[in-house]
């Protein structure tokens, strides 16, 4: 989804007309008509108001995730830094986002499946560890 088709969903989901948005955002009404048609692009400060103004993230309107909100909302301070430190670990960006991916595919659940899925992640671990203590003591077994 493009920027333009992000921006008339959440202007038609909150019910405001090209003018009206326009007017809350200090702009004109052809420049939203433009960002909507896609023939104009906002720039960042104007993207980040945007934002700010429909309580989602950058991300979410450049089609980037479908997490509408913005990472402050559903994370606090110390989680930023813990998801950020656990970012740096994956060496390429094809880690990210896979990462991201399976974000979005969990943020999409409601919370009582969102708890199972940690449930079943943390099932998938002990079966993990299980496996390779009996990988390692095969191993024992086959030196004797």
């Amino acid at each position: 989804m493009n920027i333009g088709n992000r921006l008339k969903q959440l202007r038609n989901e909150y019910g405001i007309l090209q003018k009206d948005l326009a007017e809350q955002l200090n702009l004109s009404q052809q420049t939203i008509s433009l960002y909507e048609s896609n023939k104009r692009q906002p720039d960042y400060d104007t993207l980040k108001t945007i934002a700010e103004f429909f309580n989602v993230s950058t991300d979410y309107i450049l089609g980037i995730t479908n997490i509408r909100e913005p990472i402050n909302i559903i994370t606090d301070t110390s989680d930023e830094y813990i998801v950020e430190e656990k970012f740096k670990t994956y060496n390429t960006s094809k880690k990210r986002i896979k990462a991201l991916e399976i974000l979005d595919k969990i943020y999409e659940l409601s919370p009582e499946t969102q708890e199972d899925v940690i449930k079943y992640i943390e099932m998938c671990k002990l079966w993990e560890k299980e496996k390779k203590n009996l990988e390692g003591s095969e191993g024992l077994d086959s030196e004797e």
